[in-house]
Order: C-alpha cells, then structure tokens, then sequence
C-alpha cells in the first residue's frame, strides 16, 4: 500500500509537472506573439508615415522638388529614391506577411522546447528584407531609366499612356499566369510551407524567409510596378494595393485575382482606346 500511495504521488507530480510546463510554453507564445506583433505594427505605422512625408513634400513643394526635377539624378538621389522604394515595401508588405511570421514564431518556440535552440524571429525576417531590398534596388534602377528617357512627371507618374496601358495590360495577364498562382498558394498556405519548408537553424530561418519573400513578390512585383501608372507617391493607391494583398492572401480564392486581372486589362485597353480616338478624322 505504502508503494501505492508513493507511485501514484509521483505520478501526480509528473502530471502537475507536465501542465505547469505546458502553462508556460502557452504563455511564452503568447508573449512571442504579442511582442512580434506590436513590433510589426509599430514598424508599418512608421514606414507609412514616411511615406506620408514624402507625399506631404511633394505636393507642399510641387515643380520645385529636388529628387524629381533634377535633369540628372546625383548618387544621393539614387540613395533617396532607394530608400523611398524600400520604405514603401516596408509599408504594404508587411500586414500581409504578418501571418507567416506569427506561425514561425509560434512553431519556432513549440520547436525549440524539446529539440533545439531558440531561433530569434528577426533572423527569419531578415529573409523578407534582404528580398525587399532587392526588388526596392531594381525599382529605382527603373525609376531612374524612366527619368532619364524623360518619362516620368515630376508627380513620379509615366507621361505615356500607351506606356500605361501596356502596364495595366500586362499586369492583367500577370494574375491569370501559373507563375503568379504558384506563388499565391505558398503565400495563402502559411502551415503547408512550414511543414515543408522547415529548416533549422539560424541559416535555415534565414532561407525560410528568403524563399517565402521570393514567393511573396513573385505575387506582387507587377502590382507594384503599376505605381509608375498611377503615381509612385499615389498614397490612395498604396492602401489600395496593400487592402487587395492582404484580401488576396486571407481568402483562397483564385478567382479575386483573376476579376482584378480583367479589370485591369480591361482599365488598359480603354486607355488605348482613348488615345486612338484622338487620331480619328
């Protein structure tokens, strides 16, 4: 009876053990996610009141706004426009991305309990930024040529508008490739690319993050060149934007991309359309 009683108080403490363990990994995501989350909202508020500045000082100082009129862009304007184009991806792709780095850092502190160190989540966002700092560099490589062809406006608006509409066009078509519906289901699927995607390590999230920006952009690269057509510091059309990423990837439906697409084929044909009516006799 004595080694009774003494089995099963051991038995209760094990338990007890295991629930209060269990208590405190609730609690520890539950302050990864708190943290991680504010941190995320506070980083796109200001991201977005830079943006806000910009445009403020733009429409506040007009023709004479130094990085858009200069006939010749110096090595700091590249910097500005670069730093522009990076604040700007900042701004509308993190509520998106949101998601995916809430479910690493979750599944990253369950993971690191039983069978290795805690990865900080920053070295998984790393991978989103490095990406975005690719693609803002690209950007301003284009910002840059258009200038340079004299076919920008000083609004940062191409002066074009059959150029215009072959980017509404083609960014159209772009929402009805496979490419870009390959791209979504890995964004709309947070858990499917963690359960195959898993690496550890610090290098493994940092090639998780990589990956997953890459299919991120893959999905919104040529929305985002739609900015030359309405206005690269169109503040409207940024929220719009950002609105339809986070819809896009909240509801798994093909079919919210592939209506946008023919709007915006549609929305470009027009365009041509009104340019050609002008030559009528």
């Amino acid at each position: 009876m004595p080694s009774t009683l003494t089995f099963l108080g051991q038995w209760s403490e094990e338990v007890w053990s295991l629930i209060a363990k269990g208590s405190e990994m609730i609690n520890l995501v539950q302050k990864d996610r708190l943290a991680i989350l504010s941190s995320l909202v506070l980083i796109t508020v200001l991201a977005w009141a830079y943006m806000f500045h910009m445009a403020w000082e733009m429409v506040g100082k007009g023709m004479d706004i130094d990085f858009a009129c200069l006939c010749h862009w110096e090595p700091v304007d590249l910097a500005h426009m670069f730093v522009m184009w990076s604040m700007m991806m900042v701004a509308m792709m993190i509520p998106s991305a949101t998601p995916m780095i809430i479910i690493f850092a979750t599944v990253n502190r369950q993971r690191s309990n039983k069978q290795g160190p805690f990865i900080p989540t920053w070295v998984f966002v790393l991978g989103y930024l490095i990406v975005w700092t690719v693609y803002s560099a690209l950007a301003t490589m284009v910002q840059w040529g258009l200038h340079t062809a004299a076919l920008l406006t000083y609004a940062l608006v191409i002066t074009s508008p059959l150029l215009g509409a072959s980017l509404l066009v083609a960014a159209g078509v772009f929402q009805w490739t496979p490419f870009r519906e390959a791209c979504m289901t890995r964004c709309r699927s947070p858990f499917g690319f963690i359960m195959t995607e898993w690496r550890e390590g610090h290098r493994g999230a940092l090639i998780m993050g990589l990956k997953h920006g890459l299919y991120c952009v893959g999905c919104c690269w040529m929305l985002m060149v739609l900015s030359f057509v309405l206005g690269v510091m169109n503040m409207l059309w940024m929220a719009v934007l950002t609105a339809f990423m986070v819809l896009e990837k909240a509801i798994d439906n093909r079919w919210i991309s592939r209506v946008a697409g023919m709007i915006l084929v549609v929305w470009g044909l027009s365009v041509v359309a009104g340019v050609f009516s002008k030559f009528r006799i």
